[in-house]
């Protein structure tokens, strides 16, 4: 549990502090220029899933279980370099048309840039994998913090430091390595700068093995990894494909990446639920695990509370949120503020996944993941159709509805097929309840949202504290009991 613990920490403060590039970038950047950011990161996040294929699982899957972990990492590592190597040939030779065809003309130096780092981002996926594999996570949790701080360190230093002195000290040596006219492109040379620190850092892992090649072992692992590909995939159409579709099917007269930019932004905002959602999957998987192996008819009264809980604590971050939105939105400039409608319905969309992962444990427990990857796809299908529909004619206020329509339809498949393979007796009268009382909440919110600042602070603060109030009013009992147990 320690070292899940160190996983699981650096994972959630790197993203927190990688977040704050949002509020950061929305600053310098206008709309437009930062729908770029939003645009050309969906690709990359598709770019990495079909890099790596799948084979971090497959080698924790062939390592753990082999006599020889030593080829199963060197076969990974020669497999992954390969086909990396292969996916820059191929965007060296056709980055031009690819360019064109993403919509950047005359801009190769962006898509260059943002493939060698996806590039040394999927080469350096195994020895992560391998470290965690070693029982190491001190050094992978180093590593992963030390590439956050240098991305962080060459954003401020191209995008506030340099410009300074180009402003101040125009003659200073600093500038020759300078030119202002990149704009954006500075944040993917930081990011790129940021991976080959983490490349460098290793480089043991890569360098110092002894390489060896087993195609046999290979095609095991790839047939192994391949459904974990096709999951991986559909996730990135449910998370990421609205931000490749806008540029796509809005006009140009409707701006398209300036639309985009106060989408990408304003989606940004929903971080504390997703930082809230992985917490949850670092600390309960190996808990859900663990309780399984005890076969006993309380276990799934134990993932019920877990999950009512979990529910609980996503509705307040909700309200949270929601209630005070005239404060989160003070993070981003007023240009990004018509945005601000789509944070609920994110917001809401995010804990129906949670709500989905958290559900999902019975198909992992049954061993059915491949209903993982059906539930996956019926997604990506609903948010490819009703991103195509609705985009045209609503602009980005389309896509986060099709986001909420697909985490709540792939919520309720997840909970109509696990009843049936593995039924838990989930509270669903109480979370109903509770889910009633929150929309209600928000509502009444809404209706009083002209009201001068101070008098709505007031008002929302008194809403927030009755939905908490009723909580712990219908919790005590169970929360007493838990309190008994945990001093016992």
């Amino acid at each position: 549990m320690g070292d899940t613990a160190i996983y699981g920490v650096s994972s959630i403060v790197g993203r927190f502090l990688n977040w704050w590039l949002v509020p950061y970038h929305v600053r310098i950047f206008n709309p437009a220029d930062y729908g770029i950011v939003s645009n050309l990161y969906s690709y990359v996040a598709f770019a990495i899933i079909l890099l790596t294929y799948g084979m971090e699982t497959g080698f924790f899957r062939f390592a753990s279980r082999s006599e020889n972990p030593g080829k199963v990492y060197s076969t990974s590592l020669i497999s992954i370099f390969s086909t990396t190597l292969l996916f820059l040939l191929v965007v060296w030779l056709f980055g031009d048309n690819l360019a064109a065809a993403m919509q950047y003309p005359g801009h190769f130096n962006f898509i260059w840039w943002l493939a060698l780092t996806v590039s040394l981002d999927a080469i350096t996926s195994i020895p992560f994998a391998h470290l965690r594999l070693q029982g190491r996570p001190v050094k992978f949790a180093v590593i992963k913090v030390v590439n956050i701080g240098f991305n962080i360190g060459f954003n401020l230093f191209f995008l506030s430091v340099c410009p300074w002195f180009l402003k101040n000290h125009p003659d200073s040596l600093l500038l020759r390595f300078y030119n202002p006219d990149l704009g954006v492109g500075y944040v993917f040379i930081a990011n790129l700068l940021a991976s080959i620190s983490t490349l460098v850092l290793l480089s043991k892992e890569i360098l110092f093995i002894r390489f060896s090649f087993d195609s046999a072992l290979l095609r095991k692992m790839l047939t192994y990894s391949f459904p974990i590909l096709v999951i991986g995939l559909a996730g990135m159409v449910n998370q990421n494909i609205d931000k490749i579709l806008i540029p796509f099917l809005l006009p140009a007269d409707q701006n398209p990446m300036f639309q985009l930019g106060i989408y990408g932004a304003n989606y940004k905002l929903a971080v504390l639920m997703n930082m809230f959602i992985q917490a949850f999957r670092y600390a309960f998987e190996p808990f859900f695990f663990t309780k399984s192996s005890s076969e006993t008819a309380e276990n799934p009264r134990i993932y019920a509370t877990v999950m009512k809980y979990f529910i609980v604590f996503g509705l307040i971050i909700f309200m949270g949120m929601v209630l005070y939105i005239d404060m989160v939105k003070l993070l981003i400039k007023p240009e990004y503020h018509a945005g601000i409608k789509v944070v609920p319905i994110i917001l809401m969309a995010d804990l129906f996944f949670g709500i989905f992962f958290s559900a999902s444990i019975w198909y992992k427990l049954k061993d059915r993941t491949w209903y993982g990857a059906y539930i996956a796809m019926i997604g990506a299908a609903v948010t490819l159709t009703l991103n195509i529909l609705l985009i045209p004619s609503i602009g980005y206020m389309g896509s986060a509805i099709a986001v909420f329509i697909c985490y709540l339809i792939m919520m309720i498949i997840n909970y109509l097929w696990g009843q049936k393979f593995y039924p838990i007796p989930y509270d669903l009268k109480r979370i109903g309840t509770y889910f009633a009382i929150c929309i209600a909440i928000y509502l009444v919110s809404y209706l009083f949202l002209q009201l001068p600042p101070v008098p709505k602070f007031l008002l929302n603060t008194l809403l927030m504290a009755t939905f908490l109030f009723f909580i712990l009013w219908k919790e005590k009992g169970e929360l007493s009991l838990l309190l008994k147990k945990k001093k016992g």
